[in-house]
């Protein structure tokens, strides 16, 4: 019985297993390191849309405040967007034509040229590969809606136009489940599943501008 444990044949046998059990544990860890590498391919790609879109969320703001002649005159020419139902939009699948029919010539066609400039960028028209916009998040779509509601009140009580509170939003399509956003509704049932939608949000108030000055 010893001289058969200790022939070569036994040996050999022992050595075949050895290498099989070291292959399928050398597998299961590349799979779990080939699996790291894929999520964390996917979580750079997913900060990297949330800084864009952090990004142009900024970018409007700064466009409204240095134009805000016409805002105050008339916050529908930035505030296109019906903050109940997220429609219109700019940026992906939209139509919308800008358009602004108050305050100076000069300022109107600023306020245009902001939204015109806007949409494109959402459309991923600042950087180009193959000839496609790819500069953007996928599918970035972007709202501004205004709150008529929240303007301030002068010393007799009346609303004083244009310094109510404006809500901007960019929304963009995720890479997997998370959770469906709540109370925001820029790309809202555009993405398929509402887990993949993604939306960052900015408010801000507008200072009164002092007409005396």
């Amino acid at each position: 019985m010893n001289a058969w444990r200790n022939s070569p044949r036994a040996q050999a046998g022992s050595s075949i297993i050895e290498v099989l059990v070291t292959l399928i544990i050398l597998l299961v860890g590349l799979l779990g390191l080939a699996g790291l590498m894929v999520q964390g391919q996917r979580s750079e790609m997913e900060s990297y849309q949330r800084v864009q879109a952090l990004i142009l969320l900024q970018d409007m703001a700064g466009r409204i405040n240095a134009n805000r002649a016409v805002a105050f005159a008339a916050p529908q020419c930035y505030a296109y967007t019906n903050a109940t139902n997220g429609t219109p939009y700019l940026g992906t699948g939209s139509t919308l034509v800008p358009a602004c029919a108050t305050g100076t010539a000069l300022q109107n066609l600023q306020a245009v040229q902001d939204m015109t400039a806007w949409d494109t960028t959402l459309k991923g028209a600042a950087e180009t590969s193959g000839g496609s916009n790819v500069g953007a998040m996928v599918g970035a779509r972007g709202c501004v809606s205004y709150a008529a509601a929240t303007e301030l009140l002068d010393s007799l009580g009346a609303a004083i136009v244009g310094t109510g509170i404006y809500t901007l939003s960019v929304a963009w399509q995720g890479l997997g489940n998370t959770f469906a956003p709540v109370g925001l509704k820029c790309g809202q049932n555009l993405y398929g599943n509402e887990a993949q939608r993604r939306v960052v949000s900015l408010t801000f108030r507008i200072g009164s501008i002092n007409n005396n000055n």
